[in-house]
């Protein structure tokens, strides 16, 4: 796989601008940011990511329900989630690693340095688009 790519999904432009810049900086992904929710799904479907970071609290869709409908879809059903959250504070997610509805999760605001260690054990494990079944 030369660089995973990872959808943001986040309706708060000032978190997938940052995050965004800090991981195209890095040169270690391709990134495609989503800020409203109720497109992410088809965002999903087009870029095909390798690692989805998906916030849980968003209008018109949270995230647990798009997180359920990426894992009905025959393509995207497999992609890893990763949520992001700010209903956990970094202080209370300190520690061992938990879950959301089976999804490892990131308190927000997350570090960046965190992100890229979960995109290094998450994207880079799961198949590049070339050896995904269609």
């Amino acid at each position: 796989m030369k660089h995973p790519r990872v959808l943001l999904v986040d309706d708060d432009v000032t978190v997938t601008r940052t995050l965004a810049l800090f991981l195209e900086e890095q040169g270690k992904c391709e990134v495609r940011v989503e800020n409203v929710a109720t497109r992410a799904l088809r965002a999903a479907r087009q870029f095909r990511p390798n690692l989805i970071l998906l916030d849980v609290v968003m209008p018109g869709m949270d995230g647990g329900t798009l997180a359920a409908a990426i894992e009905d879809d025959a393509v995207l059903r497999n992609t890893p989630i990763v949520f992001l959250t700010a209903l956990i504070s970094r202080r209370e997610a300190a520690g061992s690693r938990q879950e959301i509805a089976g999804h490892p999760f990131l308190a927000k605001p997350a570090d960046p340095e965190r992100v890229l260690q979960y995109i290094d054990e998450y994207a880079r494990a799961w198949p590049s688009d070339e050896n995904r079944a269609s």
